[in-house]
């Protein structure tokens, strides 16, 4: 399962040049200062197997040099499909009177469609609409699926130009006149500089390629 912001979900279903990657940043457990924590890949059919006997995909994880714990990403592995959670709102969220039948239950608004709130109230258009935040999003609302392809681990500054574009860049250039690189270190530092993450911290990321399921 991954939250999308409103953006993300619109670059996500973009038809021309959609956004293909994640990055979030590795929570490690502990920074021991007798090692450090390293790039490494497990899986495939030499690399290990689940508790069930079930081979581990080939995919990038990180390990400390001394205590030899090793993380592999939590938000899955290539092969696993995740859904989305989006800013929404219910049929019953913007009408008052009961249509009847199950549409109360069946039917669904997102934020990601109505840039500028620009969805109105049916029976009191100058009522303003109270979207239901992304965490409180059932599965049977999720619109957007997604298939992993590939997981690894690397610094947040060793990204691409042609990765940054993967990130959901708008563009040639956006609004600001920014080439993929300095938009998708202002968009970073937008989100995770106040926790202590910022782009000049260079913090060890899960890098995580997807693909849309149809």
């Amino acid at each position: 399962m991954l939250y999308l912001t409103d953006d993300n979900v619109r670059a996500v279903q973009r038809t021309v040049n959609p956004k293909t990657q994640t990055r979030r940043v590795v929570k490690l457990p502990h920074n021991n200062p007798l090692g450090v924590w390293e790039p490494t890949v497990i899986g495939s059919p030499n690399g290990g197997r689940t508790s069930a006997g079930e081979t581990i995909p080939e995919q990038g994880g990180i390990w400390h040099t001394r205590t030899g714990d090793n993380l592999m990403c939590p938000y899955g592995q290539p092969g696993d499909r995740l859904w989305c959670r989006e800013a929404w709102c219910h049929l019953s969220d913007v009408r008052t009177n009961d249509p009847g039948g199950d549409a109360l239950q069946r039917r669904v608004f997102y934020r990601a469609d109505y840039p500028g709130d620009t969805l109105m109230h049916d029976d009191d258009p100058a009522e303003k609409i109270k979207w239901r935040s992304s965490r409180f999003m059932p599965r049977w609302a999720s619109r957007i699926s997604l298939e992993i392809v590939s997981v690894r681990v690397e610094r947040l500054n060793d990204i691409s130009d042609a990765d940054a574009e993967a990130e959901g860049w708008p563009g040639f250039t956006d609004d600001n006149g920014l080439d993929s690189m300095a938009w998708y270190s202002e968009l970073w530092d937008s989100l995770n500089a106040s926790r202590g993450h910022s782009w000049q911290a260079n913090p060890y990321v899960w890098r995580i390629e997807f693909r849309r399921l149809p």
